[in-house]
Parts: structure tokens; C-alpha cells; sequence
């Protein structure tokens, strides 16, 4: 009797110590958010984290709209919630195009070392003839790393084109580079193979057996009645990118004054990205998805579970392996994986994540079965009188070295 009394005892006193841990957590994790939004720092966020099967927290903050076009605070502003959509910005890169290519490399239909000539004949000349599908996914293939695509094309074919003809910026696999440029033709490459749109390959391949039903391309173009986070007012960063040498973007046989398709509004639904909006058809490789903290926490959770929905396999555990393994350059295939990112810092080896331009963050620490998911639409805010948008670095960290504190068990 008294051995049974002992260990009821001690599993109370455990359950009460994740209740304590997780209750901890919670109130932290809030303070964190709130502050940052009652500071005008962000309009809003939506987070969800969680450890093995339990959501330790889902929850929305703030607004998905604060202020319009003129920078002016609106009377009503949106509440966000979480079934938002975000503009999910480079997340697109791992979340759409590398787990593409993980299921074409599971089908047998590509080589993560083979040649990008072999499918673009573009890339048969002689400086780009070496690139392979590795470095397009590794940032190292020499690329640019950005260029103001749409004061040169109109269209996603005249892009795939000029990138093909554009000289290379850096060597090839010298160097990491982050280049949107390169998974926009990672985007054709999976047109090419597959025969199809890349927003209808994702959406037969991805989006539809995850049952990820809010995540799209183009959500105005659905003909549903969405919730959809505002983003920025136009284009003024980018503006900036093109006109202020001073960022490093500004590419010198560009006039500025030679193109000026700018939106002059508030982005809602419409991809932040320009690349992808003016020159690209609003779909593209590198941004253009939009999607709720539900469903990217349902492909989450597939790689979490060694590439299974349930018990179906829907990316093996080998080609998982070759796209979570660190390279030289602390990265995996597609995914980040340098633990002294912001969103991971100090991470045990093998957490991943990858992080977008809008405010969104994805982080998954195998060792403690551990993912956080973080969106926020910070451009809303507007430009701050540097003319930057506010670096959500600090929150992130914040919220993982919370997260770590009382969950991670490797620590």
C-alpha cells in the first residue's frame, strides 16, 4: 500500500511540474509578444509550440492590420487570430520548394548531384555547366544573390530566361550566398520534371495530402472568404534595395528611375515579395505561399515524425537524411542549420529551421522533439525613420531561449 501511495505521490508531483513548467512558459512567452506589440514594435504575431504530441501553447497577439497606406493608425484595427493567413515570405523555400524536390528525389525523378543543365539548357553554358541541384539548394552555386528581376522581365518565363543568360556573381560552391535567385529555378526545375504549374505541383503533392487547406499562392485568386495578414505598404524597402548603394543590392546597369510599377498600398494577399509579384506571376520557388500556423505545423509535424503522416510515409527517412545533414557551411539541404541563428541559437546538433523576410520563423529540435512556429507580419508597422523594417531576431531568440529553459532536456 504504501509503494502504491509513493508512486501515485511522485507522478502527481511530475504532472505538477509540467503544469508549473508549461504555465511558466506560457506567462513568459506572453510577456515576451505583448511587449513588443504594446512598444509598436510588431502589429502581431501567431505562435504555436510544441513538445512530442502536446501543444504547449497556440495562440494569436495583436493585429493582423494596424495602420493603411499612409502610415496613419487605423480607428479599427484587425485583431489577428489563428486562423490568419501570413505571407509566409522564404519559409516558401522549405516549406513548398524543398520538400518538392524531396519528393521528386524519393520518386526517383532527380539527383540532389545532378547537373542543372540536364534540365535547363540555359545552365549548359560554360560558367554555370558545374551547378548542381545541390548548390542551387545550398546557396552556393554562384548566383546573385538578389537582383531587381521585374526592371527586366514581366513574366516567369522571361525571369527563368534572364537568369539563365545573367552572369554569376561569385564563384560556384566557394561560398554560401543566399539567393533567391536560385530557388526561383529550382522552381522551373520542378515545373520541368513534373509537367505542371508549381503552385498546382504543391498543391497536389503537399498541400492537399497534408491537408494544409489554407495554404496557397495568390489567396485573393481562390475565390475564398479568407482572414489574410496585412504586410507592407508597397514596396519601400525594395525601393530602397534598388536606389541606396549603401545596403549592397544595388546593381549598377539598373536605373532606378527606369521602371516604376511600385504598389502604391497596403499588401493584403498579395506577396510582400517583388521578385515574385512583378516578375514572376506571384509564384515562384523562393516566396508567394501563404498559409496558417495549423498547416505549416502539419508539415512540421511529418518531419518531426521521420517523414510520416500517422503511419503513412510521405518522405522517406533516407531522403530526410541527405537534406538534414550539415554541410561545410552549417546548412542543410534547403533548411538552415547553424545553431547560432537567432531562432535556434545554441540548438543541440541537427535542429533546423529557416526563417522570412516578413517575420516568420520556423524552428524544430529533434533531440527534444521540440518545434516553434512564429509568424509575424512586421512590415505593417512601416519603415522606422532608419528606413529598415524591425528586426524580429530579438523576439525569436527570446522566445527559444524560453522555450529551451523549460522543455529542452539536453540543455
Amino acid at each position: 500500500m504504501l509503494k502504491k501511495t509513493l508512486t501515485l505521490l511522485l507522478v502527481l508531483s511530475f504532472a505538477l511540474g509540467n503544469a508549473q513548467n508549461k504555465a511558466s512558459c506560457i506567462s513568459e512567452i506572453n510577456t515576451i509578444i505583448q511587449t513588443y506589440i504594446e512598444q509598436s514594435k510588431i502589429p502581431g504575431a501567431v505562435i504555436q509550440i510544441k513538445k512530442g504530441n502536446e501543444i504547449i501553447l497556440k495562440k494569436a497577439y495583436g493585429y493582423a492590420q494596424i495602420k493603411d497606406f499612409d502610415g496613419k493608425q487605423l480607428a479599427f484595427p484587425e485583431k489577428t487570430s489563428i486562423n490568419h493567413l501570413y505571407d509566409i515570405a522564404s519559409l516558401t523555400k522549405v516549406v513548398g520548394t524543398t520538400t518538392s524536390i524531396m519528393l521528386l528525389v524519393d520518386a526517383g525523378k532527380i539527383n540532389v548531384e545532378d547537373k542543372v543543365g540536364k534540365y535547363i539548357q540555359g545552365f549548359n553554358q560554360p560558367d554555370k555547366k558545374d551547378i548542381t541541384i545541390r548548390h542551387l539548394l545550398t546557396h552556393t552555386s554562384g548566383l546573385y544573390d538578389w537582383y531587381p528581376l521585374y526592371y527586366r522581365c514581366k513574366t516567369k518565363q522571361e525571369t527563368f530566361k534572364f537568369i539563365e543568360e545573367l552572369p554569376l556573381k561569385f564563384p560556384i560552391g566557394e561560398g554560401r550566398h543566399y539567393s533567391d535567385l536560385g530557388f526561383t529555378i529550382l522552381g522551373e526545375i520542378i515545373e520541368k520534371i513534373s509537367g505542371k504549374p508549381l503552385n498546382v505541383f504543391m498543391e497536389e503533392n503537399i498541400f492537399r495530402p497534408l491537408s494544409m487547406k489554407n495554404t496557397t499562392y495568390k489567396p485573393n485568386e481562390t475565390g475564398k472568404k479568407l482572414k489574410i495578414a496585412a504586410t507592407s505598404h508597397g514596396n519601400p524597402y525594395e525601393k530602397r534595395m534598388v536606389e541606396d548603394a549603401s545596403l549592397g543590392f544595388k546593381i549598377k546597369e539598373i536605373d532606378p528611375n527606369s521602371w516604376n510599377g511600385w504598389r502604391q498600398y497596403t499588401l493584403k494577399g498579395e506577396v510582400n515579395d517583388g521578385n515574385t509579384w512583378y516578375a514572376n506571376e506571384g509564384v515562384s520557388g523562393a516566396a508567394g505561399i501563404f498559409s496558417t500556423i495549423d498547416d505549416i505545423q502539419k508539415l512540421v509535424d511529418v518531419l518531426r515524425n521521420k517523414g510520416k503522416i500517422g503511419s503513412k510515409q510521405f518522405i522517406s527517412e533516407k531522403t530526410l537524411g541527405l537534406f538534414l545533414t550539415k554541410d561545410g557551411f552549417k546548412n542543410g539541404l534547403g533548411w538552415m542549420m547553424d545553431n547560432q541563428n537567432a531562432f535556434m541559437k545554441n540548438a543541440s546538433e541537427g535542429s533546423f529551421g529557416h526563417t522570412g523576410f516578413t517575420g516568420t520563423s520556423i524552428c524544430v529540435v529533434p533531440d527534444d522533439n521540440i518545434s516553434i512556429v512564429l509568424l509575424i507580419n512586421r512590415q505593417n508597422i512601416g519603415l522606422s525613420p532608419t528606413k529598415d523594417y524591425f528586426n524580429v531576431n530579438p523576439i525569436r531568440e527570446q522566445v527559444f531561449k524560453t522555450v529551451m529553459k523549460y522543455y529542452s532536456t539536453t540543455k
